[in-house]
């Protein structure tokens, strides 16, 4: 996923550590029951300031001890984006009852809203 944002509206930072949340970033190419290199923890960034936060928010989280294991995000620049297919797109918006959905998607959302509520898009 690629995410544009305004910096003075929420920090690179602020993003990392939603990231940080709502995946398990010990696991080496896993996310729960799904296996394979499309499911490893990565960050790819857009310039050095943008790897010096990466970096330094891995080492924080490291020190802290949130995780038992040691963390295996890359971060690496980006080079390439890939857009994904249609289907792809805002699935859980479209297939919110779909069971992926209701069983692994739902709680990481309602956890990030519940930890995040200020920073979240507020409608108008």
């Amino acid at each position: 996923m690629q995410i544009t944002f305004d910096p003075a509206i929420i920090s690179f930072d602020d993003l990392l550590h939603v990231f940080f949340t709502i995946h398990d970033p010990t696991t080496l190419n896993r996310q729960g029951g799904d296996v394979g290199t499309q499911y490893r923890s990565a960050i790819f960034y857009n310039s050095p300031e943008q790897k010096a936060v990466a970096e330094r928010v891995i080492a924080e989280l490291q020190a802290e001890g949130v995780w038992d294991d040691p963390i295996v995000t890359e971060v690496k620049p980006l080079e390439i984006f890939y857009p994904a297919e249609e289907y792809h797109r805002d699935y859980y918006r479209r297939n919110p009852n779909q069971g992926y959905c209701r069983a692994v998607i739902a709680p990481k959302v309602a956890k990030v809203r519940k930890l995040y509520l200020e920073k979240l898009k507020q409608p108008v």
